[in-house]
């Protein structure tokens, strides 16, 4: 059985939003609709101030509060995991969006979209596919995922800071870079884990964590250099 999921490496992550453009792109999403946003978090206190990005979308919960909340079962888990919302079903009732602890839904409740209805990429990829007053999350791409492929975020990162794969696959790059991350001394990590949803998608932490690890290490090694920052 597979579990599809995303990592994100804090220490890789920089920024510069190639993954909400790409998201936007590959999705056709509304005006102000976005399901791969990056906060942009300032760290610390003067004179230690740090910038930290972090990204999320939806994490495909294996206890999805928004699956249980839809009153028209318009929300399903694929075999694989990936969590969707069928726009046939959806009636807009904005329970999925109240559920959800992450805030990763939007019920978009405006008819307003990028460009002219004589646009080919509007009325060819996105009218057709997308409907309005309903709720729309990060789906991983899954039209992507059938195919064999990444997720469109996943593809247009720079620094590889996102990796996907399946959870149950000890092959994936998934499964080997948490491997290989907890032998460095960084245990991947879930957002909000006392919200109890048992979210699939993981974080590996912040620059700051890491380099406190390498400084630990050092003192172990009786003083040898380590570079936990190189990836």
């Amino acid at each position: 059985m597979a579990r599809m999921a995303m990592l994100i490496d804090l220490t890789r992550c920089i920024g510069c939003d190639a993954c909400t453009v790409a998201c936007k792109q590959e999705n056709g999403t509304p005006v102000d609709v976005f399901f791969a946003r990056v906060f942009n978090i300032e760290v610390g206190a003067f004179p230690n101030v740090k910038r930290v990005y972090l990204p999320v979308l939806c994490y495909h919960c294996d206890d999805a509060p928004c699956l249980k909340s839809c009153p028209n079962k318009a929300i399903v888990r694929r075999k694989d995991g990936i969590v969707l919302i069928d726009q046939d079903r959806c009636r807009g009732t904005g329970a999925c969006v109240s559920a959800c602890p992450y805030g990763n839904i939007v019920l978009h409740d405006v008819d307003k979209w990028y460009l002219n209805d004589d646009e080919p990429y509007e009325s060819r990829f996105v009218k057709p596919r997308l409907k309005p007053q309903v709720a729309r999350k990060c789906t991983y791409c899954a039209h992507r995922v059938d195919e064999g492929l990444d997720p469109a975020c996943v593809v247009a990162c720079p620094t590889t800071a996102r990796i996907f794969g399946d959870l149950d696959d000890p092959g994936s790059p998934i499964s080997t870079y948490i491997v290989q991350e907890c032998e460095r001394g960084r245990e991947p990590f879930h957002l909000l884990e006392e919200a109890g949803t048992k979210p699939a998608g993981l974080y590996v932490g912040t620059m700051s964590e890491q380099e406190s690890f390498s400084s630990q290490h050092q003192r172990e090694q009786g003083g040898e250099r380590v570079d936990a920052t190189a990836v």
